[in-house]
């Protein structure tokens, strides 16, 4: 019994240190010819939507964003700008209960223990469980050349993963956003990133 509590222990422990894996679906479209030079060394500045303007911490959207632009060699200069970066970010927070009960309604319960020194396994039915969140979060980028008034890359990254810890996802959504820039493969791809605990 002494045993098996401190491998359990240990399980418990060493699921709390390390690193998350965030995992993104990402879409990227560029309309850069594909022998373009890269970008690295280009200024841009932000553009924000009306709507953004008004969201009181869309600062954080944007610090996200800047993190994952930096990050593939861009420079952030609002006044000496060549392109404009519209980003976006959206988060929609879900239970995974089957029966849309908040937590009243568990499907039951494993438990380790026995009476008179044994070892035995039970299964209740009726037992309840809290219901578990995930949280379906999307990101997306939208680079304009202010010469031309043309979009040169669109770029979008969604997520499923159960952390409400929103500000240390989102940079590493962005950076999956941007994998592959200037010139990303066709279709959806996965792109995780490692940030964390």
């Amino acid at each position: 019994m002494k045993r098996l509590l401190a491998v359990i222990s240990l399980l418990l422990l060493g699921g709390c240190g390390g690193m998350r894996l965030v995992e993104s679906n990402v879409t990227a479209i560029s309309t850069l010819p594909p022998g373009t030079a890269p970008l690295a060394g280009a200024h841009y500045r932000f553009e924000r939507l009306p709507s953004q303007a008004e969201q009181p911490k869309f600062e954080h959207v944007e610090a996200a964003a800047e993190a994952a632009l930096t990050h593939v060699g861009l420079v952030h200069d609002e006044a000496g700008a060549q392109y404009s970066v519209l980003p976006s970010a959206s988060l929609l927070p879900y239970g995974s209960d089957p029966w849309g009960s908040p937590a009243s309604r568990g499907f039951g319960s494993v438990m380790i223990g026995g009476g008179g020194g044994g070892i035995g396994t039970g299964f209740g039915l009726g037992m309840s469980f809290p219901a578990s969140t995930s949280y379906r979060r999307e990101v997306s980028l939208l680079m304009r050349d202010l010469h031309t008034g043309l979009v040169v890359y669109e770029t979008r990254a969604t997520s499923d993963v159960p952390w409400a810890d929103t500000d240390n996802v989102l940079p590493a959504m962005f950076e999956a956003a941007l994998q592959e820039f200037p010139h990303p493969p066709a279709g959806v791809r996965k792109v995780g990133i490692e940030i964390p605990r």
